[in-house]
């Protein structure tokens, strides 16, 4: 019975890496994965933000779920999430001012991330505060390992730097466009195919239930097709 426990708190904690990796898997959260991405500091950043907004929400809300009154489940679970969006944004612009004019406006823009808000609806509001604040933390070493690879081949290849540092030999030209947003584009489409063939290679899918992808409060999601997409 403990080892059963124990496998389940792994495989929640697990779950956010690859199989339903919410930026690879299932696609959320694509605005700051794209846009903050130049730079290895940058995505380590946001990564690093967007996970304690994700445990600390997720806490709270599953903490609360037995108090919150259905109907204004969303803008409860909003007003929490924006509370501790504040506090991080305090933080970063106290702490690491260079970080914080980096990520520009995408840090409060955490508030209304995809991710942030699914895992609350999906997870958090049905789940206890342990299994709730492993998924907060699986989803957001998820999100934080895609922007720290991302923002790795952008930034060695885009711009032949890491941390600022110069990397390729000066002889060595750089391919820029890796550092435009086309090509942020082709390295994101590039990880995604690579995370299916892993996926599948293990002999999964991605389950493409709406009420498990997050996306149960689309008003939509009756007509989604799984992928993504609204037939």
């Amino acid at each position: 019975m403990e080892n059963e426990k124990k496998n389940s708190k792994l495989a929640i904690l697990a779950n956010g890496l690859l199989k339903e990796n919410p930026s690879l898997r299932l696609v959320l959260g694509t605005c700051p994965t794209l846009a903050v991405t130049t730079a290895v500091f940058n995505s380590l950043g946001m990564g690093v933000a967007a996970t304690f907004v994700l445990i600390c929400s997720n806490i709270v809300i599953s903490a609360c779920r037995k108090v919150i009154p259905d109907k204004v489940r969303i803008p409860a679970f909003i007003t929490i999430i924006a509370g501790f969006v504040t506090v991080i944004q305090m933080l970063v612009q106290a702490f690491a001012q260079p970080l914080y004019d980096a990520l520009g406006v995408y840090l409060p823009l955490i508030v209304v991330n995809c991710i942030i808000l699914g895992r609350a609806e999906m997870f958090a509001s049905k789940n206890g505060v342990l299994d709730s604040a492993l998924d907060g933390l699986g989803m957001g070493l998820g999100f934080t390992l895609t922007l720290v690879l991302m923002g790795f081949v952008r930034e060695l290849l885009g711009a032949g730097t890491l941390f600022g540092f110069q990397i390729l030999p000066a002889g060595m030209e750089p391919v820029a466009v890796l550092a435009s947003p086309p090509g942020g584009f082709f390295v994101f489409g590039v990880l995604m195919a690579l995370a299916i063939l892993l996926d599948q290679k293990r002999g999964k899918k991605v389950d493409a239930d709406p009420e498990k992808m997050g996306c149960a409060g689309c008003p939509n999601s009756k007509n989604c097709n799984g992928e993504g997409e609204c037939e």
